[in-house]
């Protein structure tokens, strides 16, 4: 991911704010024999510092790639829009459009979790983030209406070893045309477009 320095995020509090409102990316393991990378779209849990959780289903064809090399990455981005070029340059003419996108990428070393309780553990903490009424059965190895159901199941830890984080939203420009983008944005109200415009303000005021 290419990150000039004005989209870089200002420091780790930026990216690890946004990530914390976020719990669903993408994982991708290298392929094998020079073949493609295996990418799995998943819900996560990120403990806003070093480890990511999560599980799977054991017949994922990402188990094998990740025995093979254990190191992952796992991407999440956001508060995405098409902009076009006259909003920029107020000049459909001669403005060149681009795409806003918050993104950050955690580059991990993935511990596999099999032992029962240890994955009843991952679970709890899963449905403790995503279902925090507790309107949910017991979650335990050994009894509740799940435990059935962990051995189909793996849990994964990653070890956060690198973070690459990027807020593309035309820092390089002039206030005034990043005020004009965001009203057009709010004209405009696509989906995605108010996340968009939040974090194109809140970059503006140094937030």
């Amino acid at each position: 991911m290419l990150i000039h320095p004005w989209d870089a995020a200002r420091d780790d509090d930026e990216w690890r704010a946004w990530l914390a409102t976020r719990d669903f990316g993408q994982l991708a393991a290298n392929g094998h024999d020079g073949g493609p990378p295996v990418v799995v779209p998943t819900h996560f849990l990120f403990d806003g510092g070093t480890e990511v959780l999560l599980h799977l289903a054991r017949p994922n064809p990402v188990w094998a790639a990740i025995e093979r090399d254990p190191l992952v990455l796992l991407s999440v981005h956001d508060d995405y829009a098409y902009i076009p070029g006259g909003w920029r340059k107020g000049d459909p003419e001669t403005g060149v459009p681009t795409s806003y996108y918050a993104s950050v990428q955690l580059t991990c070393r993935a511990e596999t979790v099999d032992d029962p309780e240890a994955k009843a553990e991952i679970l709890r903490r899963q449905l403790a983030h995503f279902q925090p009424d507790g309107a949910h059965g017991v979650m335990a190895a050994g009894e509740g209406p799940y435990h059935r159901q962990l051995p189909g199941l793996r849990g994964l830890r990653l070890a956060v070893v690198e973070v690459r984080a990027k807020f593309k939203y035309d820092g390089h420009y002039p206030a005034e045309a990043r005020e004009r983008v965001a009203a057009l944005l709010a004209e405009r109200d696509l989906p995605g477009d108010a996340g968009a415009r939040e974090q194109q303000l809140r970059r503006m005021a140094g937030r």
